[in-house]
């Protein structure tokens, strides 16, 4: 009974066009009315305490180094940078568009940010060179969700919040799988591109490598002293997102100086924008999420799921797809909000390595980020590329195909999670 009022208040809500962190809200006093204990005070003291989180302050920050990023030249040389190593391949732009995307990943966490960057930089050169437009802009909205997957992650700050969840460890394990995501969309690349007949540009000379990577140092560094912070312990995931920030500010402000001082009002103005709508977003699920926990829910839902208990790989399967399902309708923050503290009891029930779920639920969230019809990084890469969301549907397929592949690799072969995020953490 409670399941089915929290799916059917959910939805009903969501139905009506009422915002989502509102209709967690509905749900959650749905819930308190079902069983009988209404009372507006613990909707007001849970909504406080949803916000009231240290690890929750590293998103304002990483949401700021996003923004300082884009608008500071750090990601035009990224592109700089991967042209340079990779663009002379055949369909070397679309090489160029993953491995920026993998470099960006690793200085922002945001993937629309990434998205909007790449899109605007890059699909006009690649249909310039004689890309079909379909396939570059969805070969760029495929390269934005990675993201949410290299740290620093910002999925992987609300999912770790939720879930009670080392955000290290979430982070340094997120590397190799945030990689191996790159590597997909780099044979899909390949499979679209093989009949093509283009001539791609000459090899770049030696000169203009180093100069290229000379220039681009600054925005280069930002991932290793992340890496190296995090591994050796100099500074927590919060304080990582302060570092993050500071130095975008420093790099955007004083070494390329293509942020102006004038310019930096909007900049906070835009990134507290995004912010705000974020956090409301995480302090209306707690709501929702005490009253998961009060009603028992996941205790249906782990019966329901029983008969998968015996077999980790075949949980874990419908675990996922049925996040694959949802991701379709949801955006990736209310989805990790709603399932986490039902699922959760279920994984530690089954004996699996929260850590290593974390890095696959969080990467298929990703992945909902450009599955129709919600699709957010979708209509990002739309809008910046003026190209019709039909079309761009068509040209994202390949790609989110190989994504998926990836993921159920992780599925089949946990190592390929596990045995990298030993070695990260040591």
């Amino acid at each position: 009974m409670t399941i089915a009022v929290f799916t059917f208040s959910l939805l009903g809500a969501l139905a009506l066009g009422m915002p989502i962190a509102f209709a967690l809200i509905v749900c959650g006093v749905a819930l308190m009315s079902t069983i009988g204990m209404f009372d507006s005070q613990i909707v007001a003291q849970n909504v406080i305490n949803g916000a009231d989180s240290f690890p929750l302050m590293a998103i304002p920050f990483f949401m700021l180094a996003g923004e300082l990023m884009n608008k500071g030249g750090l990601a035009k040389r990224i592109v700089n940078v991967a042209l340079v190593a990779v663009g002379h391949l055949r369909g070397g732009l679309g090489y160029v568009t993953i491995l920026a995307s993998c470099i960006l990943a690793s200085l922002s966490g945001s993937a629309a940010a990434d998205a909007a960057a790449l899109a605007s930089l890059l699909v006009p050169m690649m249909v310039a060179a004689g890309h079909k437009k379909s396939y570059a802009a969805g070969l760029v909205a495929a390269g934005g969700i990675i993201a949410p997957v290299i740290p620093p992650s910002i999925g992987f700050v609300i999912f770790g919040v939720a879930a009670g969840v080392s955000i290290s460890k979430l982070f340094l394990a997120g590397i190799v799988p945030g990689l191996m995501l790159g590597v997909g969309l780099c044979v899909s690349w390949w499979w679209v591109v093989r009949k093509e007949n283009l001539t791609p540009p000459p090899r770049a000379s030696f000169a203009e490598i180093f100069k290229a990577v000379v220039d681009g140092f600054w925005a280069l560094m930002l991932p290793a002293i992340i890496v190296v912070g995090l591994r050796f312990g100099i500074f927590t995931p919060t304080e990582a997102a302060v570092v993050v920030a500071v130095y975008s500010l420093f790099v955007a402000t004083c070494i390329y100086r293509e942020l102006k001082f004038t310019e930096l009002y909007e900049v906070f103005v835009s990134a507290a924008v995004t912010t705000s709508i974020v956090m409301f977003l995480v302090a209306a699920a707690l709501v929702s999420s005490w009253l998961i926990t009060v009603s028992e829910i996941s205790t249906q839902v782990v019966d329901l799921l029983r008969p998968f208990m015996g077999n980790n790989t075949l949980l874990m399967f419908a675990i996922m797809v049925v996040v694959v399902i949802v991701g379709t309708a949801l955006d990736m923050t209310p989805t990790i909000l709603i399932l986490t503290p039902i699922l959760m009891p279920i994984i530690k029930t089954a004996g699996i390595d929260p850590v290593y779920f974390g890095v696959l639920f969080i990467i298929n969230n990703a992945i909902g980020l450009i599955t129709p019809p919600v699709g957010v990084v979708l209509n990002v890469v739309c809008g910046v590329s003026k190209i019709s969301m039909e079309e761009i549907i068509k040209g994202v397929w390949p790609f989110m195909i190989a994504q998926l592949i990836v993921l159920f690799l992780m599925v089949l072969f946990p190592g390929l999670v596990t045995i990298p995020a030993k070695w990260f953490a040591g």
